[in-house]
Order: structure tokens, then sequence, then C-alpha cells
């Protein structure tokens, strides 16, 4: 397995009509991989875009195999320069043990299974508020392989906030795949977890949490906590 970060060059014109389709840049990543690409649960190739200030955008992808993502770079990032950063994801897998605790970032696709006017089988709906979006992760923490941690005396307002979890950014994304408009609603999480379940974890790591994986959603990474001093 291996982890690539890209840095995106948001002002050119390539890259603005990337970013403005989950769809056309899915396409573009799963390029890098030529005809080794899968859309099986073991081959999945995830990604994620991280958005900071200052037009700063960086692509992440978690994959089975290398990719080339000269092509990307022509469109949408600094030719004259490396774009792209490979390192290999195995040593982090291997190394993952029950009770070790990560900063986490995620961006996810929240949804429900619902039933509106004039439907006649329940469709997925995305969850609309904060609480819910974050209560959609805490649900799923367990089987993911990992335990939220309790919010840090003293960081937190929120009197209801029991655990280290932020939804950071949220959106609705609307764009056309051939001839119907397809929604997706996203949370970006960033927070703290210990493991409990190696190989759930894992699973997690390579496979992605919930839907939409194909739009940019479902890649958890993890960093180590800051030294406490």
């Amino acid at each position: 397995m291996y982890l690539t970060r890209m840095a995106i060059n948001t002002r050119r014109r390539g890259a603005q009509k990337l970013l403005a389709s989950p769809q056309a840049l899915h396409a573009a990543v799963m390029a890098g991989f030529g005809e080794r690409r899968s859309r099986d649960g073991e081959h999945r190739v995830l990604w994620r875009l991280d958005s900071y200030a200052h037009d700063r955008v960086l692509l992440y992808t978690v994959s089975p195999d290398r990719p080339d993502f000269t092509h990307l770079v022509e469109q949408a990032g600094w030719p004259a320069t490396p774009c792209w950063e490979t390192r290999s994801y195995q040593s982090l897998l291997d190394a993952l043990k029950v009770g070790q605790q990560w900063r986490f970032r995620l961006t996810a696709n929240p949804v429900r299974s619902g039933r509106r006017e004039g439907w006649n089988d329940t469709k997925p709906l995305g969850h609309v508020t904060v609480a819910q979006q974050q209560q959609w992760l805490v649900d799923r923490a367990e089987r993911a392989g990992f335990r939220l941690l309790p919010c840090p005396m003293g960081e937190s307002t929120d009197a209801d906030r029991a655990v280290d979890l932020s939804v950071v950014d949220r959106a609705v994304r609307r764009f056309r795949r051939q001839d119907r408009v397809v929604t997706i609603s996203t949370a970006t999480f960033e927070g703290s977890l210990e493991v409990t379940d190696v190989d759930a974890m894992r699973t997690t790591l390579t496979k992605g949490i919930g839907r939409a994986k194909a739009y940019g959603c479902g890649l958890l990474t993890l960093a180590r906590p800051p030294a406490a001093g």
C-alpha cells in the first residue's frame, strides 16, 4: 500500500475544473494507475482533498499500487517542480497496536436511510446538522477499530462535546454524472482516537469509511499527537 500527497495549483484552469467536479477528479486520480486500477474492495483507491488558508489544497491518495500523477501535474500542478510524494503505507499498517493514540482527519459522506413522500424505497439521505454528522462517526468507531478519546480538559466550551471530535468543514456538492445530477453532503472531521482492534483499523485505513468513496470520501489518515509539554 502507498500513501501519496500532491499539491494542487488552484490558480490553473485545469485545477479549477477538477475541483468543481468530484466525478472529474475521480477520473483523473484513477488515470494515475493505468490498467491496474480496480473498483473492488480489495484494490480500492481512496482519495481526499484537504483545503487550507491561502488557496493551499493537497490531494491525498491511499492505493495498492504506486501512482504516476504526471498528467495531474500537467493539468493542475506546477510542472517545473516535483509535485507529488509517495511513500510506503505498509510500515504504518504493520506498526499499529491496540492502545496507540493518534490524531486523525477524515472527510466522509454521513448519511442515513430514509424515505420521502413519493418514494417507494428508502434511499441515503445526508445528515444535516453538525451533531448528527458527529454522531454518525461515533456510531461507526467501534466497528472501524477505534474509540474516540475524551475531549482534553479545558479545551471544550461545549457541554455536550464528550469526545475530541470536531467538524472542521461541511459542504454539499452537486455535479453531473452522465445524464443525471449527483448530490452528496460531506463533513471533514478532526479529532483524537485510540486503536482498539488492529485488523479492523487496517481495514478502515485501506478501504475507507462510509459511502461516496469514488468522490473523495472515506479516507482516514493518522498523525502523531503533539508531544505533551
